[in-house]
């Protein structure tokens, strides 16, 4: 699942945190955080896609460790991410 040009500039427009931001980790937990949506509706129809079930573990994984890096180093922002992506930490 490749998520769309648009959207993503969409998405960097929104958590960028200055003018040439693209890959501070608001920005890739809120693009990380897109792609897990959108596989995770894909997999209400294709039960059996294991295989992308498995890209799916590592995009949680990998969005898990950005999540931990950015609790540790800037709390406050950690905080303002998780509400605005609606996420449950």
């Amino acid at each position: 699942m490749v998520l769309a040009k648009e959207k993503k500039t969409e998405l960097i427009q929104n958590f960028k945190g200055h003018s040439k931001d693209t890959g501070s980790p608001n920005v890739q937990i809120a693009i990380l955080t897109e792609r897990i949506n959108l596989l995770t509706g894909h997999f209400k129809s294709h039960k059996k896609d294991h295989a992308s079930r498995q890209g799916l573990l590592r995009l949680v994984s990998k969005r898990r460790g950005l999540l931990d890096y950015l609790k540790s180093n800037d709390p406050k922002k950690y905080e303002e991410l998780i509400k605005k992506l609606d996420l449950r930490k």
